[in-house]
């Protein structure tokens, strides 16, 4: 090696050691708007992953669908066109069908059921999952809330009182047989449809929790709400196999500890800001109804119909067993 060659060699690798390395940006598609679970849930990500990683990975927020449906993200990332996304559990379901037991009615009645849940073994479980049925991981855990009802004709207190309204549903088969049970048949329909549904009146109403109203402004276009807790929401977050593959096991590591950061923000995020949200909602007009009886009529119905019809499609009534007797309730009956 001449004097030159080597005075070359040693003025690169200074350089190199000197200038900064380039920070991976990852694009995650975020499905709702600004101001909900969903946002919340990215930022959080972004920035843990920022620390985690010194600043070497980082990721854009891409908000209200605009790398494609939140079903379409499940299908890019797990072909790896797509680094990460955020989006309904409902989505993912009908490419890992165990992932279903979260979207039975009444399964899930609170946020600390939910944490427990999702954080516990059955989650770990269902990641494993899910990564050997669709090809993406997932990584963390976003909570909305109760899925509410909202409509723009009435209010709403009874199962009769759903009689005449056009519902839209995500194109979910358990959320389908809940409104079946209910004695209405539902309107399946993507989710970046659904805003223009109902402004133009294609449908009447649809369910999402509180955070996701606000962030979509359904409030411009619904009047009434119907405070259902028949299904508890939950926004994973995933990653592409392929992509977390290719990372090296510092960097996984990284991702997976942001992950769990973000998780954590997500509970405390609605925890301190749905009371807020929906007292925001009420000033802008919307009317809240409670349902009548506690809610008894609509739990038996859904329960009774529901839950046998789909025991063999989320792996038996032992799983569903399973995530009740962990949470302290007695197996189904």
């Amino acid at each position: 090696m001449t004097i030159i060659t080597r005075f070359l060699t040693s003025t690169v690798a200074v350089l190199a050691l000197a200038l900064p390395v380039a920070a991976k940006e990852y694009r995650i598609a975020v499905g709702d708007g600004a101001g909900g679970t969903q946002e919340a849930l990215g930022n959080a990500f972004t920035a843990a992953l920022a620390e985690q990683s010194g600043g070497e990975m980082t990721g854009k927020l891409f908000l209200n669908g605009q790398l494609g449906s939140e079903e379409d993200t499940v299908t890019a990332a797990a072909t790896g066109t797509l680094d990460f996304s955020i989006l309904a559990i409902n989505n993912i379901t009908p490419y890992s069908p165990t992932v279903g037991t979260l979207t039975l009615p009444y399964v899930i009645l609170s946020l600390e059921d939910a944490e427990k849940i999702t954080q516990g073994e059955i989650g770990q479980q269902m990641i494993e999952q899910t990564i050997e049925d669709t090809g993406v991981r997932i990584i963390g855990w976003g909570y909305s809330g109760f899925r509410v009802l909202t409509n723009s004709k009435k209010p709403v207190s009874t199962v009769a009182d759903l009689k005449g309204l056009v519902i839209r549903v995500p194109k979910n088969e358990i959320m389908i047989e809940t409104y079946k049970s209910w004695g209405i048949n539902p309107t399946p329909m993507s989710w970046n449809e659904t805003f223009a549904a109902l402004q133009q009146k294609v449908v009447d109403g649809q369910d999402n929790p509180y955070m996701t109203v606000y962030a979509m402004k359904f409030d411009e276009v619904q009047k009434y709400i119907t405070n259902l807790r028949y299904l508890f929401s939950i926004e994973p977050l995933i990653v592409s196999e392929a992509v977390f593959a290719d990372l090296s096991e510092e960097e996984q590591q990284q991702v997976l500890a942001a992950g769990e950061a973000a998780t954590k923000a997500s509970a405390e995020f609605l925890r301190t800001e749905e009371a807020k949200i929906r007292d925001e909602l009420v000033a802008r007009g919307m009317e809240i109804t409670e349902p009548a009886d506690g809610e008894k009529e609509f739990i038996d119905l859904a329960t009774a119909a529901v839950w046998p019809k789909f025991y063999d499609q989320i792996g038996g009534k032992e799983v569903l067993d399973n995530v009740l007797t962990s949470l302290g309730r007695p197996a189904a009956p």
